[in-house]
């Protein structure tokens, strides 16, 4: 069985999906919920689903805490679901190919330091843009830099505002993202 964590730092719907789709799977499941923020929705999330979680802060992910607490509970594969914080790069290197993450914007447009959430989809509207969508990725010790695994699109539309862009990439992330993942522990699996 291929172990899976989640990290986030927000509500945690992306958070949910992956929980659900992998509660009754044959190869995988998500294991550990890890967190940054003690208020956090995700937390709740990984309540509701039985799912540990393990709360952390910005120093216990710099100084290799958080690598130490995946590394003990035999993580195969690291997914962000709105995960606010820049992965150390010795943690990006021991998890190499294996930790993934979703960018709420076509990349390489409107990705890097402080785009996230709302501010990706202002940045999308503001730019003129006529299509957004979703980027899932490998993480590298840069924002948003991994190799591209995967991209759907969504259009943008005269009288959007953020919040109605936000609806409709979220359901892009909602349908696309477990399954991407499921894709990434499947190779592993035979493997094992």
């Amino acid at each position: 069985m291929r172990r899976i964590a989640v990290l986030a730092s927000g509500s945690g719907t992306n958070a949910q999906r992956l929980i659900e789709h992998f509660a009754l799977h044959a190869s995988a499941q998500v294991v550990l919920v890890g967190c940054d923020q003690p208020e956090a929705g995700v937390l709740q999330r990984a309540w509701d689903h039985n799912v540990p979680s393990y709360l952390f802060n910005g120093r216990e992910l710099r100084e290799g805490t958080v690598l130490s607490e995946l590394k003990g509970q035999r993580i195969d594969l690291v997914v962000l679901a709105g995960f606010m914080r820049l992965i150390p790069a010795e943690m990006v290197r021991a998890f190499s190919g294996r930790m993934v993450n979703i960018h709420p914007s076509l990349l390489p447009k409107h990705g890097g330091k402080g785009m996230f959430g709302h501010h990706v989809h202002e940045a999308v509207i503001a730019a003129g843009e006529v299509e957004s969508g979703i980027t899932i990725h490998l993480v590298t010790e840069h924002y948003d830099e991994g190799r591209i695994l995967f991209q759907a699109r969504c259009p943008v539309l005269p009288n959007d505002t953020p919040a109605m862009l936000a609806e409709r990439v979220h359901a892009l992330e909602h349908a696309h993202y477990p399954h991407i993942v499921e894709q990434l522990v499947k190779p592993a699996a035979k493997q094992g």
